[in-house]
């Protein structure tokens, strides 16, 4: 028996066919356009195309940024970036301090501050600033290679904010004062006996904080108040208690900040100053920065991250901070550093809270007076 078909019929057949297929049932959205629909739903702007950024920015021809970098810093970073955009009028002004930081937040919330496209965000000022920040998506941007910043280093919280140097805590020593059989390779050998009456420093603004993400609040804050018990000298900021090392006043500084030991060293011809480092290692990021809302050169700014989170940009926080990269950028000193060490890293949605657990292990230190000044 012979079936029979008409050419009409196999085509109506064909087409219902290829319609009814899973495979032909629904057009994949591609990665990039669900980014995009997921930022708008956010009420955010998502930038798909380098291409485009890179257009606008040229059209905006300018671009004015305030930062937390040191001065050296900023003044190499803004050659190092004009070599890259010579397009771009990059204007930069380092301001530094909590001060400098409520101005500018009043200089912001009173519209004052429209000549400046970004602004340094400090962490315990965020709530003031966010209300005023351009809303675009650097954290989907991220995500899908548009900019070219590591996603650890993008707000996950406000996805418009990023940060870019890194600062973490070490125990720095005078190797002349310490034994090699001495020398912490954890916490709590802080607490021996032999550490007990002014043989380790302390700042009374607390660098072990950031011990409270990975140890949790009341461990950390236990510790605290058991290193108090050890009868430690109080000073006021690393320089001091790292002049102190060097003089031989100081055997052993609890939680320095690494870039200032490593400042410091520059200066210490004969090696005095040396440091271990123990895990978990204190950690959080530094020179957040965002884009504001009235920003008239905002692709510019984003240029400007994008630059930031380079190696070339990295290294030269790491050369004159020094030793500020983020760790987050393979490569960098930072990251050579700590590579293989488990992190006490503060996640983005705490970074409101290092004031009030600061404020907690200031408590646990029984509220000590500074035996010196900075």
């Amino acid at each position: 028996m012979k079936l029979r078909f008409s050419r009409r019929s196999l085509v109506i057949g064909l087409s219902a066919f290829l319609f009814a297929s899973p495979v032909h049932a629904a057009t994949p959205i591609s990665a990039l356009a669900k980014a995009r629909q997921d930022a708008e739903a956010r009420g955010l702007l998502f930038v798909s195309d380098r291409a485009e950024i890179l257009s606008r920015a040229q059209k905006e021809a300018r671009l004015s940024v305030i930062t937390s970098m040191e001065p050296e810093t900023a003044k190499a970073s803004a050659v190092a970036f004009k070599k890259r955009y010579p397009f771009i009028d990059l204007n930069i002004q380092p301001r530094t301090g909590s001060e400098s930081a409520q101005q500018l937040v009043l200089q912001i919330k009173s519209g004052a501050a429209k000549e400046w496209d970004v602004v340094s965000t400090t962490s315990d000022l965020i709530n003031d600033y966010i209300p005023h920040l351009w809303k675009v998506d650097l954290q989907g941007m991220a995500e899908q290679g548009v900019l070219r910043i590591p996603l650890p280093m993008v707000d996950s919280t406000q996805r418009n904010i990023a940060a870019f140097h890194s600062r973490f805590q070490v125990i720095a020593y005078n190797k002349n004062l310490v034994l090699p059989a001495q020398i912490p390779k954890a916490w709590e050998d802080l607490l021996r006996p032999e550490f007990k009456g002014r043989k380790i420093s302390l700042d009374i603004r607390p660098g072990l904080t950031t011990l409270i993400p990975g140890w949790g609040l009341d461990r950390t804050v236990d510790f605290a108040r058991k290193l108090a018990s050890q009868e430690p000298i109080w000073v006021r900021g690393d320089p001091r208690a790292i002049t102190g090392m060097l003089a031989g006043e100081i055997p052993m500084m609890v939680a320095a900040n690494f870039h200032d030991l490593k400042r410091a060293q520059k200066k210490d011809p004969l090696g005095v100053l040396q440091y271990t480092v123990v895990e978990p290692v204190p950690f959080r990021l530094a020179l957040a920065q965002s884009i504001l809302a009235t920003a008239r050169h905002p692709y510019a700014a984003l240029l400007w991250f994008d630059w930031l989170a380079t190696v070339e940009a990295q290294k030269i926080a790491d050369e004159h901070e020094p030793m500020a990269s983020a760790v987050y950028v393979p490569g960098s000193a930072v990251e050579q550093e700590l590579r293989g060490k488990k992190l006490s890293a503060v996640p983005w949605e705490n970074y409101q809270n290092l004031q009030p657990w600061s404020a907690k292990i200031f408590e646990a230190y029984g509220f000590p007076k500074a035996d010196a000044q900075r």
